[in-house]
């Protein structure tokens, strides 16, 4: 009933006909005339319900019929109540367990039904708007209506409403409290009293560590004292009288007065049971004395209660870690003590409970931290330990207490029997159906029969008898019904109803270093609001599964959180140590040696030795803990943690907490090698790709110790964040080194080159800055050298250079684009020289003609550089990775190009070198726009051929033997020429030799008329311009030697050769 009516109670669930601006007239009109509500005279206020009569009938007849609802089960109850009167049934905890419970219960239920009911401010504006819809449609009131709207105005004032309809019952209830005049008192206890009498220990008595633990009353040990409080207090809330008149009653009423501030009435709803007591009592004649009474529990309650409290689960903590490793240890154990493990749960979720109400309503108290706990998690975690382990060894509990049952109960229960002497039939055939199957059913029936006033066989009368069918009944439940036993025992759904204070209750756990080994058990206590659920209340399956999953992944990601960021920064100091070992180091402790050998420049005394790497490992004192101590020592506690289950199970989500890790760890592991590349977009600095790698093989070497603590696939974690980072972005949208490096070499290092400021160095197979004025703000050859660009094959792999290369194609096309432009302007110019390259005089005023030389070789020069960065890229990426040599040897010259250049594109992937580059190939077709493209492309050729000779008036056009190349990178043309032919003539379906055999008869004829000139600028570096000529024969797969000798004599060349090296020895010399 009371779940019911929860519903009306949020605002949330508010219907909407309350919301609706066109019905605010009706509904206060409805509650001011509530409950004799004239249709008619009321018209002007009732039209828009009038309107919408069916509608208004459809949204709220669920309403409607929920109250019905409440006003049957008071009906029934009532009929009930009257019933257990006239059969002057007697209760009694400790001797009819199961009917004393279940009377007592359903008193409480039925308070708290009609007080949550009190609480709902729109009753009778639903009623009313029902009814006058229903009464519109049907020209008559609802028949249930008169009798509802008379129950809300009775029960406006539900406390003193109740008081009276239980007066008759005064003599029931008051007997049944009072049987718990024992029980509760010895339940009620301090936690020195609970030591002193070793509760809950197994290593109390060794000696009887076997023996079964048995009682009187078996059920009543593990009965909630928050159970009990509510009956107590709710029940002389209704049947008072006994209060003045009897001691026990007083004792009783007082002693749960003194147990806390606030009785739970359901889920969050909460009684503030001092003041409602006091306001109750305060309008009884007779009962002034009772004020005082109220007055001093409530101090008595403010001043001691937190700190008992505290005091409590202080020792349960340590009791319940004792129980949970003796049975873990001895698993066996489970069947002789069961019992053990039922009261510790249910004394630990009582004060569980205590604390989240009281720390929800914290009163005005000098110490506020008793209600606060910061090793609440420790246990939560033994709790659920031991639930884990009723569920683990059940077959041990089932086989203990079947041989129990069987061997011992049913013997004595039997004996027993035989020695009554009054049994009537009834009871009888029932007692022999409890004795030959112990049911739990049978027993509860008996009870009933037994309990009346005019019973033959008064229960009351044989207490030998109720204690060993008690016993039995507890024996039967270990066979059938352990479940519902943890759930009455260790059920903490409630919390999910308390989702702040469970939240704070975690953040001081996780807060307290020595708690963080058992901060999974707050994620696993959500796995327990399935229990929150009833078939009447279908509504609230989704909001409830979407707050327990939410306060889930919450608690785990923070968990995750926490031991990520002690791994990263054991990987960093880890990285740190290993940074101090790189090579580049050792340069100056080789100098230090050194100078110490020959004696040179002595350190003063002034001055600190630097540490040598390895010192930090170096202890005089093992009791000196270190911060990397500290690290590991957090890390043990936060991966101890993830040890309470591999799995669970949330709503039919199952929940794996290691996967929260590992999705913590994959999302900072991103972040934290981006941010170790160090990449500066105003400044173009970024990390050595070598510094980098090393940096991140620490890390990783650091993270596989991380499967010493926790069985996690710490393989699988490094290849997904190492797979994202050769993407452009990672799987959360963020940038990648493969970005990062791919904008620095574009942007840094390859722009730079372009204007010569960075020189391509083919004897080192490396770029080299430029000796300028201006410094660089990096060093080349540290970043574009085989070690380098190596370690950059190693970083982003072939994904990664497939990136970087699709975007060193854009700025080669962009450059193509603009050659194509500067050929259609000299078109007729270049076709003319096409035809007449052999006749110097005629060239000599085509030459004149002709515009944009020196920007063709520019540009030529720029797609050079590039093509050259590329095939050092992939010359690395080929040494990084295991190739695939035998792919090439399939190709065949007379082959289908489609079926050469899938070939060569796999290839190109693996780091091979292809004659015909597919990446090239590809982005020239993507950008044929006519037919005259052969025709463009044979005279960009005789364009770049005749402009051969300008390359001689640049000063830094000469060729340093040293860097096996030309000053301003006009070298690269070589590479440039015959990489851009091939793939252009490939997309054209030409011959490329033919072409290219073409551009060097054209250009040998320049160069031949060149060498005629001894008086004019060019001859300068003449020289180095003919050494250009021999590169592209020699970088071509499609020229020869012998081709070149036909066309342009080998002894330019032999002498071409020795003049630029005698420049190398007299620049050296």
């Amino acid at each position: 009933g009371s779940r019911g009516l929860m519903v009306f109670t949020d605002s949330k669930r508010r219907p909407s006909y309350f919301t609706e601006k066109s019905n605010e007239s009706a509904v206060k009109y409805i509650n001011r005339k509530f409950p004799n509500i004239d249709i008619r005279g009321g018209s002007q206020h009732l039209s828009s319900i009038q309107k919408q009569k069916s509608a208004v009938l459809e949204g709220l007849q669920s309403y409607y019929e929920s109250f019905i609802d409440v006003m049957e089960f008071r009906d029934n109850v009532y009929e009930l109540l009257n019933t257990i009167d006239a059969c002057q049934c007697f209760f009694d905890i400790a001797v009819n367990f199961d009917l004393t419970k279940n009377y007592l219960d359903l008193i409480v239920t039925y308070a708290s039904v009609f007080y949550m009911l009190s609480r709902i401010d729109d009753k009778k504006a639903i009623v009313g708007l029902y009814n006058c819809a229903y009464e519109f449609s049907n020209g008559n009131s609802d028949p249930s209506f008169p009798r509802l709207g008379q129950m809300f105005i009775e029960y406006d004032h539900p406390w003193k409403k109740l008081s009276e309809e239980f007066g008759p019952h005064t003599k029931s209830v008051t007997g049944a409290l009072l049987s718990l005049r024992m029980l509760y008192p010895r339940r009620n206890l301090s936690a020195d009293q609970w030591r002193s009498a070793q509760l809950l220990s197994l290593l109390a008595s060794p000696a009887a560590m076997l023996s079964p633990t048995c009682c009187d009353t078996m059920a009543c040990e593990y009965l909630s004292t928050e159970v009990m409080e509510r009956w107590i207090l709710i029940g002389f809330l209704l049947c008072h009288s006994s209060l003045n008149t009897n001691a026990d009653s007083q004792n009783l009423w007082k002693t749960a007065l003194r147990s806390g501030l606030y009785l739970t009435v359901i889920r969050d709803e909460v009684l503030n049971i001092h003041k409602l007591s006091e306001d109750f009592f305060d309008g009884l004649k007779g009962y002034s004395k009772r004020i005082p009474d109220i007055k001093e529990c409530k101090d008595y309650v403010i001043t001691n209660c937190g700190a008992l409290r505290r005091e409590k689960r202080n020792f349960l903590r340590n009791a319940l870690k004792e129980l949970t490793k003796v049975l873990e240890d001895e698993p066996a154990l489970l069947g002789p003590k069961a019992l053990y493990v039922f009261m510790a749960l249910s004394f630990s979720r009582d004060e569980v409970l205590w604390l989240v109400r009281h720390a929800e309503n914290i009163p005005k108290t000098k110490t506020p931290e008793d209600y606060a706990d910061s090793q609440l998690a420790e246990l939560l975690y033994h709790m659920e330990k031991l639930r884990t382990l009723l569920a683990q060894h059940r077959y041990v509990i089932q086989r203990y207490h079947l041989q129990y049952l069987s061997q011992y109960d049913a013997l004595v229960l039997n004996d027993i029997i035989q020695g009554m002497y009054v049994c009537p039939e009834e009871e009888s055939v029932l007692m022999s159906s409890f004795v030959s199957t112990l049911s739990t059913q049978c027993f509860c029936l008996l009870q009933a029969y037994t309990s009346t006033g005019k019973a033959p066989l008064a229960l009351k009368d044989y207490p030998d008898l109720a204690k060993v069918m008690n016993m039995a009944q507890f024996h039967t439940r270990m066979m059938d019904s352990v479940n519902e036993l943890l759930c009455e025992t260790a059920d903490l759904s409630i919390l999910c109803f308390h989702a702040r204070v469970f939240e704070k209750l975690f953040s001081q756990s996780s807060e307290d270093v020595s708690m963080q080994r058992y901060l999974t058990a707050f994620p696993v206590i959500c796995s327990h609001f399935s229990q929150c659920l009833h078939p009447l209340c279908p509504e609230e399956t989704e909001e409830i599964e979407n707050q327990s999953l939410k306060l889930c992944v919450s608690f785990l990601e923070e968990i995750s959180r926490q031991t990520c960021t002690v791994v990263l920064e054991i990987c960093a100091e880890q990285c740190n140590l290993h940074e101090k070992l790189l090579p580049k180091h050792s340069a100056e402790t080789i100098s230090t040696a050194r100078n110490k050998k020959l004696k040179k420049s002595l350190p003063k005394k002034g001055d600190v030795p630097k540490e040598k790497p390895g010192t930090e490992s170096l202890r005089k004192d093992r009791a000196i803990v270190t911060n990397l101590d500290k690290m590991h020592q957090a890390l043990t506690e936060l991966c101890a943690s993830y040890s309470i289950c591999a799995d669970f199970t949330v709503f039919k989500h199952i929940i794996v907490p290691a996967e929260f890790l590992l999705s913590q760890l994959e999302i900072r592991l991103n972040k934290v090698i981006v941010q170790m590349a160090n990449y500066n977009q105003s400044t173009h600095e970024i990390a050595r790709p070598s510094d980098l790698l090393a940096g991140i093989q620490a890390y990783v070497t650091s993270l596989h110790s991380l499967s010493c603590y926790i069985n996690i696939d710490v393989t699988r974690l490094v290849k997904n964040v190492l797979l994202q980072q050769t993407q452009p972005l990672d799987s959360y949208g963020s940038q990648t080194i493969t970005t990062l490096y791919t904008n620095w070499f574009l942007e840094g290092l390859l722009r730079q080159a372009s204007s010569a400021l960075i020189v391509h160095c083919p004897t080192t197979q490396c770029f080299v800055n430029q000796n300028t004025e201006n410094e660089q703000s990096f060093h080349a050859e540290e970043y574009a050298d085989i070690c380098g660009l190596r370690s950059l094959a190693e970083l982003i792999g072939p994904y990664g250079l497939k990136f970087l290369n699709e975007n060193l194609m854009w700025h080669i096309i962009s450059q193509v684009g603009e050659l194509k432009k500067l050929v259609s302007d000299n078109m007729d110019v270049l076709v003319q020289m096409r035809a007449n390259f052999e006749n110097p005089d005629a060239m000599s005023d085509l030459q004149k003609k002709l515009t944009g030389c020196e920007n063709v070789l520019k540009r030529m020069t720029i797609i050079g550089v590039i093509l050259s960065f590329r095939s050092m890229v992939q010359e690395a990426l080929g040494e990084v990775n295991v190739s695939i040599y035998c792919l090439k040897d399939l190709i065949s010259p007379e082959g289908d190009i489609k079926v050469t250049l899938s070939v060569y594109e796999m290839a190109s992937a693996a780091g091979l070198p292809c004659e015909i580059d597919p990446a090239l190939v590809s982005a020239i077709a993507n950008m044929q726009t006519g037919e005259d493209e052969f025709k463009i492309t044979c005279l960009l050729l005789v364009f770049i051929a005749v402009s051969l000779p300008t390359l001689c008036l640049d000063p830094n056009s000469f060729y340093s033997r040293a860097q096996g190349g030309h000053q301003n990178n006009i070298h690269c043309l070589a590479t440039a020429v015959n990489h851009i032919a091939a793939a252009m003539f490939t997309v054209q379906r030409k011959n490329t030799r033919i072409q290219l055999q073409e551009f060097l008869k054209v250009a040998s004829s320049i160069l031949l008329q060149l060498g005629q000139n001894v008086e004019r600028m060019e001859i300068k570096n003449r020289d180095s311009i003919y050494v250009i000529l021999h590169m592209i024969v020699e970088q071509s797969p499609f020229l020869s030697q012998d081709m070149l000798e036909t066309c342009f004599p080998y002894v330019l060349l032999r002498n071409a050769y020795r003049e630029v090296h005698k420049t190398f020895i007299h620049t050296m010399g």
